[in-house]
């Protein structure tokens, strides 16, 4: 199964009122791996990116200047995508700028679901976690990915953390380490792939333990439970 996960920058919200993508970022998947293939382009809008916008995504009007514009790169884009599943944050909203980029192009291409199928990992978040925030960035912080670079959004670097917390979403954690060598666990997610970006050369965490007092603690709550109970399930092990 060949799945691409997809975000893109825009000049606005919304495609009716003549706002255009100014950047894609897409990341392969392949049976739920990381392949490491991707596509990435900034695009000339052809129009002024708004300031709100800026203020989300950083990108200005300056640097699009010299970029291509979106009938340069459509093919290159579509050839991409084509035939793979769509993983997308909030579908609508990238479908529905794609859909229209399309249209633009007055070259039939239709819609972008004529090619792909299309998952929305927001409505997934939502089902999992309802009544929580299930935006990107608390995705991350409930799933325990680092976006400590994400200080503005750029549709690459959300496409590669919506990756990470769409296989731990789906599959659960599967592996018992944090690199390629680590041993595989059941979940279906991809084997060896990193979840949480630790610096490889970081300490070793240092071991905590308990003090002479803090034990005497845990032993006077444990004799105190098993006098108001039945018994405590630790103590039977303890003489086991």
């Amino acid at each position: 199964m060949r799945q691409i996960v997809l975000d893109t920058e825009t000049t606005g919200i919304d495609p009716k009122q003549g706002h255009r993508i100014i950047e894609i970022g897409c990341v392969e998947l392949v049976e739920r791996k990381l392949t490491g293939n991707h596509y990435h382009q900034y695009i000339n809008p052809q129009r002024v990116v708004e300031d709100e916008a800026i203020a989300v995504h950083g990108i200005t009007n300056e640097y699009l200047e010299d970029k291509p514009v979106f009938s340069a790169i459509a093919q290159d884009f579509l050839a991409f995508v084509k035939g793979a599943q769509l993983v997308i944050h909030n579908a609508p909203f990238d479908v529905g700028f794609i859909d229209h980029e399309f249209g633009l192009l007055n070259a039939g291409l239709g819609k972008i679901t004529d090619y792909c199928s299309v998952v929305d990992s927001l409505t997934l978040a939502r089902q999992k976690h309802p009544g929580q925030k299930n935006n990107l960035d608390a995705l991350c912080k409930r799933y325990f990915v680092d976006n400590s670079q994400r200080e503005l959004h750029g549709a690459l670097l959300d496409a590669e953390i919506l990756a990470d917390v769409y296989l731990l979403m789906t599959g659960g954690q599967t592996s018992l380490g944090l690199g390629s060598g680590s041993q595989e666990m059941s979940g279906g997610a991809a084997a060896g792939t990193e979840i949480i970006r630790l610096a490889q050369g970081r300490p070793p965490l240092p071991v905590m333990k308990a003090s002479q007092e803090e034990l005497q603690a845990h032993e006077e709550k444990l004799a105190a439970i098993d006098k108001a109970s039945e018994g405590v399930v630790w103590r039977a092990l303890e003489s086991q």
